[in-house]
């Protein structure tokens, strides 16, 4: 089957940093992927908040992320990071990370791979 892992959660205090890493399972998320990273609180629609595109072409960001979270990749490892910084208590959610065949960032439905998620916590 193919998906995706991700790993790098956990609990943080506010104002802390945490790298999420999205690798795949069954494939090789290699440059030519699009990579998005989202998030979903409970019962709350799921939302992207950054997004690599194919070759890292172009990154975008949610306003909410903007300046304190970064996304990017490393070739070599075939593996697509979310350096979060600056971390707030209304970070607190499951985050995802999802892949596009195509290699552009688009609409949530338009992603091909998804992983199970990763828990962030943010609290004191």
């Amino acid at each position: 089957q193919l998906q995706l892992v991700e790993s790098g959660g956990g609990s943080v205090q506010p104002g802390g940093s945490l790298t999420l890493s999205c690798e795949g399972s069954g494939f090789t998320l290699n440059q030519y992927y699009a990579v998005g990273w989202f998030r979903q609180a409970p019962g709350k629609e799921r939302e992207e908040i950054s997004c690599i595109s194919s070759s890292d072409v172009t990154t975008t960001y949610a306003e909410s992320v903007k300046g304190r979270f970064t996304i990017s990749r490393d070739n070599a490892k075939n593996t697509v990071f979310l350096q979060m910084s600056m971390l707030k208590p209304e970070d607190t959610n499951i985050y995802y990370c999802a892949a596009e065949n195509w290699g552009t960032c688009g609409h949530i439905r338009s992603y091909d791979y998804w992983g199970q998620g990763t828990q962030v916590t943010v609290s004191s």
